[in-house]
């Protein structure tokens, strides 16, 4: 099961760029079916998964700004949709579009 958290603030993007935690970021555009398909199909493979992920997903809609400063901080072009893995100040990992693999993603969490 995916326990999705609400990217929204400014502090939440500082709190995981100080961390040494690894995170993972989905940024979904809610109005594009290429995005939604991209969600749903995270959503029932980690169904399939004997453990639970956490993954940060960002509102392209509602917080584009906060979109470009994650492309600034991790020094990862913006696409829609894309899962980005970090872990502090560094960018491990991200894909988008069909890229977007949950094998991949289970690599990495």
């Amino acid at each position: 099961m995916i326990n999705w958290i609400e990217l929204n603030t400014e502090e939440q993007l500082e709190d995981l760029y100080q961390s040494d935690t690894r995170s993972a970021i989905f940024k979904h555009s809610t109005t594009c079916g290429i995005s939604n398909m991209a969600k749903r199909s995270l959503e029932r493979m980690a169904n399939t998964a004997d453990r639970d992920y956490t993954i940060y997903l960002l509102d392209l809609l509602r917080y584009r700004a906060l979109s470009n400063e994650i492309a600034q901080r991790w020094q990862v072009e913006h696409q829609s949709p894309q899962i980005i893995i970090i872990e502090g100040k560094k960018s491990l990992y991200d894909a988008s579009h069909g890229d977007i693999q949950f094998d991949e993603l289970e690599k990495y969490l």
